[in-house]
């Protein structure tokens, strides 16, 4: 599927009270692998239909009812509940007045350890696939580029393929085992840049913790941060941030808590050994609260006034924008995720404004 860049689709106007949302982590899906035969070509195909080919399997189970989901979604037809649109509609889109959604999926083909010809087919299959059954069907979701970077030749070209679609804002680099810093990675973020899409980032099941994913769930839930702190800190000391300085950065489903304690150890460390990284040319939090943007969810139970600390313990309002994180069990809100008695105007950032800015919508 070749698509041309229009103008982009109108911004509808909707609100919950007065400020308008946008949520920068809808996880929409497909019924099965079976979706995806009429955008793959041989051998690919033939590869799913002979094995029946499924996916991924998660390696462990969730206590939570529906796979990881709420309780209160179950898709038609026993498919996965993220691929009833008419469902995410429903609960989230007009339940919550969802002025933008951004689409960032379940299925990563960049997990992939082996076989990267037959995942980058899958990957594009799945664009084309989320361009015809998801974007095309509401003027508020903006998509995610699917790429398998470990072939960056072939990720390239995928951007230049569908990056030009005018509902695509970002590429998609889940964080598996691959530090992105690495400049083998480097021309995916160069196509990025050239499409105006902004790169995104979203923990998946290698993202582990240094000691790797624990006995139980909740461990390995609570190291999910440590994913995201390792791919930061990759991109700034590989000189990403400096060598393509109108990209931007948003990490998914990581919480922003931490962030406070990264920002100063990280200049810290870089007073004392910014010899060996001589390329970087500004301090780590500068980059990092300029190019950086984390998702709220999942939200820690904090008050207004612990939230306006973080806040200032960050040194800027610009880096927090809102997710729901639908439609997983720990589900944000829209109307309960931020606490009452936050600015008002801190309030319309998180919700809408930093998201806008960042999306260019």
């Amino acid at each position: 599927m070749d698509v041309v860049r229009e103008s982009t689709p109108p911004v509808r106007s909707s609100r919950v009270g007065t400020i308008p949302i946008i949520d920068t982590d809808v996880h929409e899906a497909f019924g099965s692998m079976r979706d995806l035969l009429p955008y793959l070509d041989d051998p690919w195909s033939r590869l799913i239909e002979e094995n029946m080919w499924r996916g991924f399997v998660q390696p462990f189970a969730y206590w939570a009812p529906g796979g990881g989901n709420r309780a209160d979604i179950e898709a038609g037809g026993g498919g996965p509940a993220a691929a009833d649109y008419g469902q995410m509609q429903e609960l989230l889109l007009d339940k919550y007045d969802i002025e933008v959604g951004i689409l960032t999926g379940y299925f990563y083909p960049a997990m992939a350890r082996m076989q990267f010809e037959f995942f980058s087919a899958l990957a594009a299959a799945y664009n084309d696939y989320q361009i015809e059954h998801w974007l095309s069907r509401d003027e508020r979701f903006r998509g995610s580029v699917h790429v398998v970077p470990q072939e960056a030749e072939l990720a390239v070209r995928e951007i230049d393929r569908v990056g030009s679609h005018p509902q695509m804002v970002q590429v998609m680099l889940p964080i598996a085992k691959m530090a992105y810093g690495d400049p083998a990675y480097h021309p995916i973020f160069a196509a990025a840049a050239r499409h105006d899409l902004a790169i995104a980032m979203h923990h998946t099941v290698f993202s582990r913790g240094a000691l790797g994913m624990g006995r139980y769930y909740i461990e390995r839930h609570m190291l999910i941060p440590q994913g995201t702190m390792a791919q930061i800190i990759s991109l700034v000391c590989n000189g990403v941030f400096d060598k393509f300085p109108g990209l931007s950065f948003v990490f998914l489903e990581a919480g922003f808590t931490w962030l406070p304690h990264l920002l100063w150890r990280f200049d810290r460390e870089y007073k004392s050994l910014r010899q060996e990284i001589p390329w970087v040319k500004r301090k780590p939090s500068e980059h990092i609260r300029e190019r950086v943007r984390l998702s709220t969810q999942p939200t820690e139970d904090l008050s207004a006034k612990q939230w306006m600390q973080t806040i200032d313990m960050i040194g800027s309002d610009a880096v927090i924008v809102f997710s729901t994180d639908y439609p997983h069990f720990d589900f944000d809100s829209p109307a309960h995720a931020l606490p009452s008695g936050l600015p008002e105007d801190t309030r319309r950032k998180i919700l809408f404004e930093n998201a806008r800015r960042l999306y260019n919508l």
